[in-house]
């Protein structure tokens, strides 16, 4: 692992007001997002939906846009105060002692919470697990009310990016492909959100 790069910490394309997450869908679902501009149906909002910041972890997860029913790939422009707001009242998918005295107290809350947050191992262009890992957000109940109604400024569809560079893949062209990745930069979190969900320090 570089130095400089703590085992969990959030990397993504963020500005001073916004901060871009990626999900996979079926045309069905996502091609109504586009052109919405939130998710419509027959996205069902009692489901949980799952975000996440980095684009190499979500193409390890739809492999690059050829997995069924993850086969468009959408990159969704929420506000950073929503994205703060579902860590603060995120719990993490698994007990972790570390953050809680025990089981009983983490299972509480995990029923209590509208958000679930799990750190996965990132990947390299390869699909590779790295040393250090990723962040994955899980939005139920009115954390999806909020995520569709209120925090969502805009979806673009990336399936032709994510196609794209796997193409540059198999051509053997690495550095082209690891040029054309989004820059993702560390997030930075407020203290007591970071604590939450064990993030690094």
């Amino acid at each position: 692992m570089r130095p400089e790069e703590p085992p969990r910490r959030i990397r993504a394309v963020y500005d001073e007001r916004t901060i871009v997450v990626y999900q996979a869908y079926s045309p069905e679902i996502a091609e109504p997002a586009v052109a919405a501009g939130t998710f419509v149906e027959p996205f069902r909002r009692e489901r949980m939906t799952w975000i996440k910041p980095s684009f190499l972890w979500m193409m390890y997860r739809c492999g690059w846009a050829s997995k069924p029913g993850q086969e468009r790939v959408l990159a969704v422009t929420i506000t950073r105060a929503g994205f703060e707001w579902a860590l603060a009242h995120a719990c993490l998918s698994h007990y972790d002692r570390k953050l809680h005295p025990d089981r009983e107290v983490w299972a509480e809350r995990l029923r209590a919470s509208p958000v679930r947050v799990q750190w996965d191992p990132e990947r390299d262009l390869a699909h590779r697990p790295l040393a250090y890992r990723s962040l994955q957000v899980g939005l139920g109940g009115i954390a999806v009310v909020y995520f569709l109604d209120r925090w969502i400024t805009g979806i673009r569809d990336v399936t032709g990016e994510a196609r794209q560079l796997r193409q540059l893949l198999a051509d053997g062209k690495l550095e082209a492909a690891t040029r054309a990745l989004p820059e993702e930069r560390p997030y930075p979190l407020p203290v007591a959100v970071a604590a939450a969900i064990g993030a690094s320090s």
